[in-house]
């Protein structure tokens, strides 16, 4: 890497220690750059780099980049950034790193990439708190049929229409202790009373479950005894449609599935037909297809609440992933090594 950093008060340390600050680069959707990368968050980034203009490019075949692509040493990559391919690190043969800023980093990467042996690091996990927020309050929401009795207010005030009304001995469903996972298990267990949590996944450990306060089991026995049904898991194949009609079938009458996480985990059609006939109720932010076609059945039923994909980091709370990778730059310059970093085993289970 190339003269140190960062931050006047690690300037003048990581100077004496004869570091060399990177030539770094952004590469994302300008739409990205612009809300990530505000002023104050490039003046760190000169502080933490060579300064080389342009900063920011929004793919790696812009004409005249040539020899800007040549001399990168770390790139700061977000939403809408290219996969990094065979062809793509041809034309960065001095790339070092790379720091994703935004979701997960599975479609970026390539096997040419791993086999450069390149650094990649991914601030998903600062993405995490806001996603988990939102599902905490999908499920308080879903205790009360908050959003499904404003729905059919004008056509049947039963307030038990959709089920009972409450949030006190709840038995809710985790499907997935991933990193949002988890936090919206300690947000149910250290925030509602009497509350049973259930986590079905395969690659959880028992000891950090419980210590969350839940019980580690598997998805069929979830199945029948939760209030409440709440997604994490990633889109794999293996994973797709992993809640179908038969899984949907096995759910209590009047259970809420919210799904945060992917729409593809979720058999549409399946869904569809058990809200039509009012078994089920579903708080949906992500859906297959996305967006769904304008005569679908789920955008008029009232015992579904359709969000537009919101409930990760949006405007300015993108801005903490971007601080997340600068703040890994600051630790390649600083010759520390990474806080988040992600491995070749691990990037294909990512959601």
């Amino acid at each position: 890497m190339t003269q140190p950093a960062s931050k006047a008060a690690t300037a003048s340390s990581t100077r004496s220690a004869g570091l060399e600050m990177p030539n770094a680069l952004v590469v994302m959707d300008e739409q990205w750059w612009h809300t990530q990368f505000d002023e104050p968050r490039r003046r760190r980034l000169r502080s933490l780099s060579q300064a080389v203009e342009p900063l920011w490019l929004p793919d790696f075949d812009q004409p005249g980049t040539e020899q800007r692509l040549a001399e990168v040493e770390v790139l700061l990559t977000g939403w809408g950034v290219p996969t990094i391919d065979a062809w793509a690190l041809s034309r960065m043969p001095r790339l070092r790193a790379v720091l994703h800023c935004a979701g997960s980093v599975r479609h970026v990467v390539s096997p040419q990439l791993w086999e450069r042996g390149i650094q990649v690091s991914n601030s998903a996990d600062l993405n995490a708190d806001p996603v988990a927020e939102f599902t905490f309050a999908a499920v308080v929401m879903a205790g009360k049929k908050a959003p499904f009795l404003s729905a059919a207010a004008q056509q049947d005030p039963d307030p038990f229409r959709f089920g009972r009304l409450s949030n006190t001995g709840l038995t809710i469903g985790v499907v997935g202790f991933s990193r949002i996972g988890r936090r919206v298990v300690r947000l149910i267990t250290q925030n509602l009373r009497e509350v049973t949590c259930l986590v079905a996944d395969p690659y959880a450990e028992q000891a950090a479950v419980e210590a969350a306060g839940a019980e580690l089991t598997s998805l069929e026995a979830i199945l029948p005894r939760v209030d409440i049904l709440t997604l994490h898991a990633p889109d794999l194949p293996s994973t797709r449609q992993m809640i179908g009609a038969q899984q949907l079938a096995a759910l209590p009458e009047h259970c809420c599935v919210i799904n945060t996480a992917r729409g593809a985990l979720i058999d549409t059609a399946a869904l569809t037909e058990e809200c039509r006939r009012g078994r089920l109720n579903a708080m949906l932010d992500v859906t297959d297809p996305e967006p769904l076609p304008l005569d679908s059945p789920l955008r008029t039923l009232p015992n579904v609440m359709l969000t537009p994909h919101i409930a990760g980091s949006t405007g300015s709370e993108t801005i903490r992933m971007s601080e997340g990778a600068l703040d890994e730059l600051e630790r390649l310059v600083t010759g520390r090594p990474l806080a988040r970093p992600i491995r070749r085993e691990s990037a294909a289970l990512q959601a």
